[in-house]
């Protein structure tokens, strides 16, 4: 049966552990796998088979002055070398299908698993961690299927062998029998520290990837408030991280690698020199002698052979474990219930003590950003704590009606999808009335320089920091939710721009219920209600200059984050 990659449907991966992944893209490319075995180990078998017929032509042709069965055994010698190119060209087309299919199904898994988390994913993993995933990870399993081919054949040749060895001399086939299961067990302990720091190396590599993704989105905005050397010194720190990671890798691969050179070498001479003393005994005829050494030397093929499947599958162990770390990844609930909330609907969150009020503009400023985000991923349901239900009009969010279109969060690691602008910040709904969200987010001036129907390429690279949350501002109030839920909408405008998206935001939203996160003075003076969160609970509330007077530690979150923005500059 012609062997084939897999197409549409990759099959449900078992992500319960890294070894279950590994051996479930095993078995859904059993077939390829199995004859490759085969091609291998008559490869394998035709190498193993030099030795003894090299042996008889020097006993039958040499040593007899035979020159007929020297002539049969250089035919069967030609023919042996025949025999291991064929077979090595079928074994090695079978690992390569087998290293394709392992990495492509993998990539087809990953990418059907980013799909279904959809938004999620950016706020349960890196970017530098997905694309670690998609560029080293799916090599390394690739390679670990492939390597499984040769290490298996390896284990069938080894057992063959010293059996033959074992019928040639049984002093020397001995010694190769006790001593492969003591290479191995010497060996064995080395790939522990090897396992720990290139999971290690890997885990450091994702980080790295995630700080040089932040710095190529964010370059604009770093160049607008000067930040480039900043974080140029922390993605350098990072990378000497990464290397020491590597060098300390690279330390236990280079014990594996002399280990491999050195333990077969001990075994070879040991072979070499019980089979030598029974040649000058008389025991051996030289042809056997010959035929002894070129076992034991061909013994160092599959051992060294075993030593790299070893290394493959370790590497190929910690990136399974990657990646069944996403397809473990559960996407947000979605609300599917069907009980309309009372009228009018106030937004509760009993874990923080949070009660967002019907049709008003609330702030939320938090002692810590962590505790805002946190807060506002409850709002949305986005994460849920057991026995502390966040509540819309009296019905806790998983038995609300069309929880999706009455609740909205937008946060700044929100995308913008690719194509024509006005179409993006309307969602593909042609009824959405966009001139009125672009006009409260300030992004008048941006759809006026590239135009309504200017092409978004992907992520919306092609504007600034600054203009990208502008914009995904406009989409969010275009989308016109019950409950619209904004955290720091505008942490990378200028003041002046900030102040108009304020006002206008106040009045746009006037009826509607909406809670901006922030700790940004000029929203939350106008804000209607401001609320003051810290440890993740509601310590005051009242307005913006109440509290200025009647709470220092509002006032101190508020005035930081304004001598931040003066001590910075805005994008």
């Amino acid at each position: 049966m012609k062997d084939a990659l897999p197409t549409v449907d990759p099959g449900d991966p078992d992500h319960r552990s890294p070894g279950r992944y590994l051996w479930w893209l095993a078995r859904h490319q059993s077939g390829p796998l199995l004859r490759g075995i085969g091609w291998g180990v008559l490869w394998m078998a035709s190498l193993a088979l030099i030795p003894p017929t090299i042996g008889r032509a020097i006993d039958a042709g040499v040593a007899a002055r035979d020159v007929g069965a020297l002539s049969i055994w250089s035919a069967v010698l030609l023919g042996l070398f025949g025999l291991q190119a064929a077979a090595g060209a079928m074994r090695h087309r079978r690992a390569v299908f087998c290293w394709l299919s392992a990495a492509y199904r993998t990539v087809q898994v990953v990418t059907r698993q980013a799909t279904r988390l959809g938004a999620a994913l950016s706020r349960r993993i890196s970017a530098g961690e997905v694309v670690s995933v998609g560029v080293s990870d799916v090599e390394h399993i690739g390679s670990a299927l492939e390597v499984v081919i040769r290490g298996t054949a390896s284990v069938v040749m080894i057992m063959v062998v010293i059996a033959l060895m074992l019928a040639t001399d049984l002093g020397a086939g001995l010694a190769a029998l006790a001593g492969v299961p003591v290479i191995l067990l010497v060996g064995a302990p080395l790939l522990g520290p090897y396992r720990r720091r290139t999971r290690r190396l890997r885990e450091l590599i994702g980080e790295l990837n995630t700080r040089a993704t932040d710095i190529v989105a964010g370059l604009r905005v770093l160049r607008g408030v000067g930040g480039e050397k900043l974080f140029a010194a922390r993605y350098r720190e990072q990378s000497q991280r990464v290397r020491r990671a590597g060098v300390d890798a690279a330390r236990a691969e280079s014990m594996l690698a002399g280990a491999e050179v050195l333990l077969p070498g001990l075994l070879t001479v040991a072979v070499v020199w019980l089979g030598t003393r029974s040649a000058l005994a008389g025991a051996m005829s030289p042809g056997e002698l010959v035929t002894v050494y070129g076992y034991a030397v061909f013994l160092v093929i599959p051992m060294a052979t075993l030593a790299e499947a070893a290394d493959s599958l370790t590497k190929g162990h910690v990136a399974a474990s990657r990646v069944v770390a996403v397809l473990a990844l559960e996407p947000e609930p979605e609300g599917e219930g069907d009980r309309e909330p009372a009228r009018p609907a106030d937004l509760v969150d009993p874990l923080s003590g949070l009660v967002v009020r019907h049709g008003r503009l609330t702030a939320l400023a938090a002692a810590s950003a962590a505790d805002a985000r946190a807060i506002a991923d409850r709002l949305g349901r986005y994460t849920e704590v057991e026995g502390a239900d966040v509540t819309y009009g009296g019905v806790p969010l998983r038995d609300l009606a069309r929880l999706r279109e009455r609740i909205i969060v937008a946060v700044n690691e929100d995308v913008l999808l690719s194509g024509p602008l006005t179409a993006t910040l309307a969602c593909g709904d042609p009824a959405r009335d966009v001139d009125a969200a672009i006009a409260t987010a300030s992004a008048e001036d941006i759809v006026a320089e590239v135009g309504r129907d200017a092409h978004v390429v992907e992520a919306g690279r092609e504007f600034s920091g600054g203009q990208q949350q502008r914009l995904r501002l406009a989409r969010a109030l275009a989308a016109d939710p019950e409950v619209l839920v904004l955290v720091e909408p505008t942490s990378a405008v200028d003041a002046h721009t900030e102040a108009r998206i304020a006002d206008r935001l106040r009045r746009m939203r006037a009826g509607r219920t909406t809670l901006v996160c922030t700790t940004s003075p000029l929203l939350l003076d106008r804000a209607e209600h401001v609320v003051f969160v810290e440890d993740g609970t509601v310590v005051a509330e009242g307005t913006h200059r109440d509290l200025l007077d009647a709470e220092p530690r509002y006032a101190e979150a508020v005035t930081r984050n304004e001598t931040a923005d003066r001590a910075h500059g805005t994008a």
